[in-house]
Order: structure tokens, then sequence, then C-alpha cells
């Protein structure tokens, strides 16, 4: 049990009724877990408005409320916060009530379109292998050091957040590594930590479906470095025309990585092939195991963020060189047949083209591409034909096919993806709804030597049709296909 007053410690608060002495005994925001002594936070939703579930809680046994309208029929003995914002207001009061862990750690976030899984999970492994107890809260799953437990969201709600940093600091985690999505920060999920740095990997076409425009999904990644602190770090990518921005008005140390431009950290791929990548990172020369142009992004970022965070730059290089391929990204097996199969989570137009050009540029041309791909249905429809355009201009065949249609018409999707293909890429295409099928066709199309691209699931192990999350692992599907098909 906690005062209530205790951790309503830096929440904007506009009116009160009742007392901020009570003791509470845990915070809620899903009216379904209150019990007794609670305090329900009424979050208003795009689905749901909390408001309306405020009677239910204090039957439940709830002593609190904090929302951001104070109902007109109020109960005896119960204590109403008006806030200005239920969902900053739960922020803090998640990080007051597990005792501000974000404090007792240095944490990391990485945001952008692409990479934040990548970055932040390399540099969990990285320095893992350099011997500390480290965190991981990511897309794929969260990691308390050495134990792991499944990720829902890729930025947690705030509640989740700080449970997972308390546990970290129970168990003595110095450095925690997290994704931190345009959802998460316009959501106010992140406020109320203490962030040692922040790192912008780069900006194109997503959650469009969500943001109003692409200069608002600017603007709400812009805010997170806005927030950082003093003794921070900024690191962006300036290859990306968008790192300025960010930079603009953080009080972080601001510091730039990039391939082609001048910045503070610098790369040069020097070999490319599916063996993995000879970089040049500053002025000294590492290969790693992982390939690709976004991948040498990702690499330099890390190198960078390692030397940051005060690591010698000999040991980040001989961990680096170690680092393994993260699920679901660029993941890729040869079968007996010598085909080569890709799985990657590549569902923006820009992910799609940096894994196909990456491809292109590692194999010889003589054998086919083959990708198989398709967008989530009630997500933004906008890239659905651009996905269309890029996948049938730099494969040499493609199946358009179901990702997570969610409650949408698979085929009204894969319309929409087949309006972007150029006439002259129309013979390359075709279309399958079965995602199963499409990836036994796929393999039966390939010959010795072929390529096999998977794209847009990546690590998920589930395909959602209609509200249900059936069992469907993309790598593990393939694998079991081209192995059947070798007998």
């Amino acid at each position: 049990m906690k005062p209530l007053k205790d951790i309503l410690y830096k929440v904007t608060i506009n009116a009160v009724v009742g007392s901020t002495s009570v003791t509470v005994k845990k915070i809620e925001f899903d009216s379904r877990k209150i019990e007794s002594n609670d305090v329900f936070i009424a979050l208003v939703g795009t689905i749901s408005d909390g408001h309306d579930y405020i009677s239910k809680a204090i039957n439940d046994g709830a002593k609190a409320i904090i929302c951001q309208v104070i109902p007109n029929n109020l109960v005896d003995n119960v204590t109403y916060i008006e806030v200005e914002n239920s969902n900053k207001a739960l922020a803090f009061m998640a990080a007051n009530y597990y005792d501000n862990p974000s404090e007792n750690l240095k944490l990391v976030g990485t945001t952008g379109t692409n990479g934040k899984t990548t970055v932040s999970s390399l540099l969990y492994q990285l320095f893992k292998r350099a011997g500390y107890k480290v965190g991981l809260l990511s897309t794929v799953k969260i990691m308390v050091d050495d134990k792991e437990y499944k990720a829902t969201h890729t930025t947690p709600d705030s509640l989740t957040i700080n449970k997972y940093l308390q546990q970290m600091n129970d168990e003595g985690v110095e450095f925690c590594f997290m994704e931190v999505s345009s959802h998460g920060i316009h959501q106010s999920r992140t406020e109320g930590l203490q962030f040692s740095g922040g790192i912008f990997t780069n900006l194109s076409h997503d959650h469009l479906d969500y943001h109003n425009s692409f200069a608002e999904y600017r603007d709400v990644k812009k805010a997170f470095f806005d927030g950082l602190p003093k003794t921070a770090f900024c690191l962006v990518n300036t290859d990306d025309k968008n790192g300025l921005v960010m930079m603009q008005n953080t009080n972080a140390k601001k510091c730039t990585y990039a391939l082609k431009t001048y910045a503070d950290y610098r790369a040069q791929i020097l070999e490319n092939q599916f063996g993995g990548l000879l970089l040049k990172l500053n002025d000294n020369e590492v290969w790693t195991k992982l390939i690709g142009n976004f991948n040498a992004y990702n690499l330099l970022s890390i190198y960078a963020t390692s030397e940051l965070l005060g690591l010698e730059n000999e040991e980040s290089l001989r961990h680096i060189s170690e680092l393994e391929s993260v699920s679901g990204r660029f993941e890729y097996f040869v079968s007996e047949e010598k085909i080569t199969a890709i799985v990657d989570y590549a569902h923006t137009p820009d992910a799609l083209k940096n894994v196909l050009e990456t491809i292109n540029s590692i194999r010889t041309k003589n054998e086919e591409l083959i990708t198989v791909v398709g967008c989530g249905g009630d997500r933004d429809v906008d890239k659905r034909p651009k996905m269309g355009h890029i996948a049938s201009a730099l494969s040499t065949k493609v199946i358009f096919t179901s990702d997570n249609p969610r409650t949408e018409e698979p085929q009204s999707i894969i319309d929409a993806i087949e309006a972007g293909v150029a006439p002259q890429n129309f013979k390359k295409i075709v279309s399958i709804l079965d995602r199963k099928k499409a990836i036994r066709t796929a393999c039966q199309m390939a010959q010795p030597n072929d390529i096999i691209l998977i794209a847009g699931k990546g690590h998920e192990n589930y395909q959602e049709i209609n509200g249900k999350r059936n069992d469907f692992d993309d790598y593990k599907i393939v694998g079991e296909l081209l192995k059947q098909l070798q007998k």
C-alpha cells in the first residue's frame, strides 16, 4: 500500500475531490482488473473511453479515480483526481509507484521506422557479451538479464515498462535497451522515464493510418528527442534528412552517424556477401555476420552507442564481430538443394526496398529471386501499391498473399497491392490468398541457387484473421516445405 499523494508526483492536476492522503494498493487502467483499494485511471482510447467504466471500477473496489472529467454523480469515500492528460498521468504514476526504476540504470531508447528491433536487440547482445547485466524491451521479446518474457507491443504500456524496469533493478541490471515507437511516444508511455540516450535510425512511410500525416509522424518522433535531458546523448542518422530535425530542440549531447555524409561516426562497406559484411567503422575494420547496407547503419549506430556508454573501441569491435542476426530480421538458411530462403520483417516500402536491394547486390543474377509478400489489414492502406511496385520491380517473380488480414477481406488487400505493379511487371506476379500455399508455390518454383524472400511477418509466429491468432511461423514453414520437396 502506498499513499496516493506520493504516486501523484509530477502529475498535472486540475481538481481534487476527496483526500490524496488515502493509501492505495495498485494502479490499473483496465477496469476488469480492479480490486479493493486500487486506483483506476480512465484513459481516453481510440476504441473505448475509460470514463465509461468509472462506476464499474468503483463497484469493484476502486478507492481513487484518475480522470480527465470528474463524473456528475460522486460516491462517498472515493477520491477523484481530474488531470490534464490521463495517459501522462498514468506514465508518471507508474514510475512513482515502482520507485522510478529507470533512474537506477542506463536506459537507451531507439526510434525510427526501421531498425528499432535490430539495434536494441544487438545492443543487448553486445553488452551481454561484454559481461554486463542487461535488459531489453523489444517487439520480439522482453529480457531481464537472462530471463525472457513475451512481448505484446513494440512499446509496452507505462505500467508494464516500469514493472520490468523495477525487476531489472532487483536483478542488478546496469543497461537497458528499449524500442520506442511513435504510438508509444504519442500515448505518453515513455513519460516519466529517465533516458541516458536516444537513437534515431530513419524515417519512411508507415503508421499513417494512426498519424494524420507524415509531418505529424515525424514530429511525434522528434518529441522523444525534445524530452531527453542534458545528461543524455542524442545519436541520429544524418543520411536521413530527418536526422537533423530530431536534433533541433534537444538538450542532450548531439552525435551523428552516416555512411554517405560527414558525421561523428562513419562507416564504409568494404565487402557485402551472404556470408556477412566487412565494414570500416571510423578507422577500424571489422567482419560481421550480418548482411546488407541497412545492417551497416545498424552496426554503426551500435558501435557509436557502445562508445558513448563507455566501452573501449577494441572491445566493441570484438563483440560486434560475434553478433548474431535477430529473429525474423534477414534470417536465412540454404537448403540441401542450394535454395536460399530468407525471412524478413520488412513490412514498409522502405524496408522491403532495402532487403531486395541487398539481395540483388549480392546475387549473381543467374538465379531467380522469388518474393512472397502481403500487407496487414486494418492498417495504412496507402503503402499497399508502393509495396506491390517495389516487390515486382526488384524481384524476378512475386507471389502476393495474405499477411495478417485482421478484419479486412484478404482479396481487397491484394487488389490494392497489385494496383502498384507497373505494366511491364505484370508477367512476374501471381496472387495466392492462402499464405502457406503461397510459400509452398515459391518452394516449388525455386531451382538450385535460387533465392526465396518471405517478407512482412519476420519473427511473428501467428497469423491474425478476424480477431483470431492462428499458429504461423514463416521460417519454420518454409524450412519444412523445402525439406518435403527435396524428398
